[in-house]
Order: C-alpha cells, then structure tokens, then sequence
C-alpha cells in the first residue's frame, strides 16, 4: 500500500511543465493587471500624479531588479569572502591572503593578466588594420563576414572547434586530425600535445579568443574611421602626409574614444573568460585564469570563502576600466 502511495505521489516531466507553465502565466497575468490598474488610475488623476505613477511603473521595478540581481548578490559575496569555506566563522582577510600567496593562484592570477594584456591588445591591432585594408577595398563585405563571422560563435563553440584545430595524435599510424600537428607534420617536424605544453598552452587558448574579438573589434573601428572627415583627410594629403602618416597622425587621433570603448569592452570580456578555458583544458596544465578557478572553488570544491574572494578580486580590477572608460565618455562629450 505505501508502494502504490509513493508511486502516485510521483510526477511525470509533463507535470512539472505544466505546473511551471501554470505558476509563470499567473504572474504574467498578476503584473498586466498592475499595469493596466495603475494607468487607470494615471488616467483619473491630475498632472502631478501621473509624473509620480510613471516613477513608480518605470523605475521601481528597474531598482527592484538592479537591487535583487546586482547589489545584494554583491554584497553577499562580500561578506562570504571574509567567512571560512562552510560560511559559517569569520576568518578576516585569510582568503585574500591564501589568494595571493598559494603558488597556483599565483599562477592563476598571473594567467588572467597575460590574457588581459594580449587579448585587447592583439584583437584592437588586428581588427583596426583589417578595418583600415578593407575599407579602401571595392568589394569589402565578403572579407568582413568572414571575418567577423566568429562572434556569431558561443565560446563553447569556438572551444570546441580550436580542440579540433590542436588535437595531437600520439600514434604515428593514425590519422592526425589536428590542423596545426598536421602543417607541423607537412613541413617534416614532429608537433608536440599543444594543450599539455605550458606555457604555450595558453597562448594557443589566447588566439580562441583574439580570433572571437577581432571581428567586433574591427566592425566598431571600421564605422567609426568612416565617421572621420573628409576634409581633414584631404587637408593632410595637401600637405603630403603620407598614408601611413595619415593613418597614425589622423585617423588614429580622431578614433581615439572608440578605440577606448574598443579596449575596455574586450579587457573586461577577456577578464571574465571562463568558457574557452573550461571547454579546452578545465584550467589543467597551468591554463587557469580567475573565472574558472573561482567557479572549481565555489562549486566543485563548495569552499564558497575562497571563491567569494576570488569574485571580489574579479570585481575589483574592472572597476577600474569601467571607471576610466565612464571618464573618457565624459570627456568626449564636454569636447562636443
């Protein structure tokens, strides 16, 4: 008999769609009908009201979402970076200090901060000079498809491809089905297990995501040199500037704020890597960066102390990009 009652306590995947379904109509309908309830009531009161209502039906919910999804959940890791690993003692500043004194953090810190300088760096040089070639090409569509082609990638996706590309095949007898040992193979060397080879390794993870942002990089750039006046270009030609000297001296001076939204999108992207690391290597073979090792910290290790700190660290070091690219807009504005 308590077979057949726990039997029918069971429910199928149907019904859990269903109730899911059930509850998320009902509060769809439960928000339309506060909306429609307060423009009724915007529709029988005076001038003054209304400005009022139109706060509370536009604002509230943006500053209740931005409480809820942003503030508090920071606040909250915060306060778990100073607890122990079960969150349930106060251990001070011991997680920040194991962070910045474990040897494989260290390496791990040091990581993220050679992605941080290579990638916006490459993916910015890069995508301006294809930005600046293609642009003084007839047909340029075809080219900047390709190119910007990889950002209609996941980073998932695009580390499963580069795995494909780096896939080292230990025996002589089989087939190489990695392109990069295969061009090794073609020239007559012998191409070494690329993802196991530190520090190599992570400069071949860095290229997946220099291929990823070279194409947003170059789409920005290449609007914004079409932006650049005519007349100044032709005033530097009169006076014989060269192109190259065109380029550094005119075109580069003008794009200056775009390439600073340019850098500081891709810094904190890149600072934020997680994807192309865990799809690739797990962060295994000295690859790791912050994202990743907070992510095994917090969940795979359940040591939420540790892991808050690291979100902290991460928190921490793009404050500052985002305050500097807020200060050149700033600026850019009171020029204008």
């Amino acid at each position: 008999m308590m077979q057949f009652a726990i039997f029918a306590e069971r429910k199928t995947p149907w019904d859990i769609i269903g109730e899911n379904f059930t509850l998320l109509a009902s509060a769809l309908l439960a928000f339309a009908a506060v909306i429609v309830l307060l423009f009724l009531v915007a529709g029988r009161t005076n001038v003054k009201a209304q400005e009022w209502l139109k706060y509370l039906v536009f604002l509230v919910p943006a500053l209740l979402l931005l409480l809820i999804g942003l503030i508090y959940p920071t606040i909250r890791t915060i306060i778990l970076s100073f607890m122990d690993a079960k969150s349930e003692n106060f251990v001070g500043f011991d997680n920040y200090v194991w962070a910045f004194t474990i040897p494989e953090i260290v390496v791990v810190l040091r990581n993220t901060a050679v992605w941080v300088f290579l990638v916006p760096f490459l993916s910015t040089a890069i995508g301006l000079s294809i930005a600046y070639m293609t642009d003084r090409m007839k047909r340029p569509t075809v080219i900047k498809s390709l190119i910007f082609m990889p950002m209609a990638i996941s980073f998932v996706g695009a580390g499963v491809i580069w795995r494909f590309v780096y896939n080292f095949e230990p025996n002589e007898n089989r087939a190489d089905i990695g392109l990069l040992s295969a061009i090794v193979k073609f020239f007559g060397g012998t191409p070494p297990n690329w993802l196991l080879e530190s520090p190599g390794n992570t400069y071949l993870l860095i290229a997946v995501m220099v291929w990823i942002q070279t194409g947003f990089a170059m789409v920005v750039l290449s609007a914004a040199m079409k932006n650049v006046p005519d007349e100044i270009v032709e005033a530097a030609m009169l006076d014989g500037a060269t192109p190259i000297k065109r380029f550094f001296r005119v075109t580069i001076p003008m794009i200056r704020a775009t390439l600073v939204v340019v850098l500081t999108t891709i810094i904190i992207g890149t600072l934020k890597v997680f994807d192309i690391v865990r799809t690739m290597t797990g962060g295994n073979f000295q690859t790791n960066v912050i994202a990743n090792e907070m992510y095994s910290q917090a969940f795979r290790q359940m040591n939420y102390g540790t892991g808050s700190a690291l979100a902290i660290i991460l928190f921490v070091a793009i404050i500052p990009v985002i305050a500097y690219n807020v200060r050149q807009l700033r600026l850019e504005r009171t020029e204008r």
